[in-house]
């Protein structure tokens, strides 16, 4: 449980952070890349790579991961019927059937129609909440940040010496 508020908190500073609002929504839509996959297949191993390659927030994508890894189990239902109108589909047999010949690709486990049905949804969803995530990290930095660092309370917060000494602490050691 401290693990998971600690990832809460160190989001939350991430959302307050100078961090560009690209790499955080990136992070966040990668997120169901890596929840929507199974755990140890391919497809994580893959969206880590590009996770680690290209400017994404590392933290953001594993707590969006780890928050999109339930709505995933919440539609299996929906992924099971996508999943099995793709797979037993006669045109794209052939496909499948060469797929499944390959080297690498049969780690992927394509062939389970939970899997390919999460992967599409995931697939399908990654552009649209990329734009929809950077958008509300804008409005949550222009409304939210901005009127609570007006209030009288933070002004008085940041005067105390603790403050003064958490961002003395924060300047020194992130």
């Amino acid at each position: 449980m401290t693990l998971l508020l600690k990832q809460l908190f160190a989001f939350l500073k991430l959302l307050n952070s100078d961090q560009g609002t690209n790499q955080i929504a990136a992070g966040l839509a990668f997120g169901i890349i890596l929840g929507f996959s199974p755990f140890l297949s391919l497809q994580t191993f893959i969206a880590l790579i590009l996770i680690f390659f290209f400017r994404v927030q590392m933290g953001a994508a594993f707590l969006s991961g780890f928050f999109f890894k339930f709505i995933a189990y919440i539609t299996d239902p929906l992924s099971d019927r996508i999943g099995r109108l793709v797979l037993e589909n006669e045109n794209l047999r052939g496909l499948f059937i060469s797929l499944n010949n390959m080297p690498l690709v049969p780690m992927t486990r394509f062939n389970n129609s939970i899997v390919m049905g999460s992967g599409i949804i995931g697939l399908a969803l990654v552009m649209p909440l990329f734009f929809l995530f950077k958008v509300l990290v804008f409005q949550y930095r222009q409304q939210f940040v901005s009127r609570f660092q007006s209030t009288k309370f933070w002004k008085l917060f940041t005067a105390t010496s603790f403050y003064k000494w958490y961002a003395k602490y924060n300047e020194l050691y992130g």
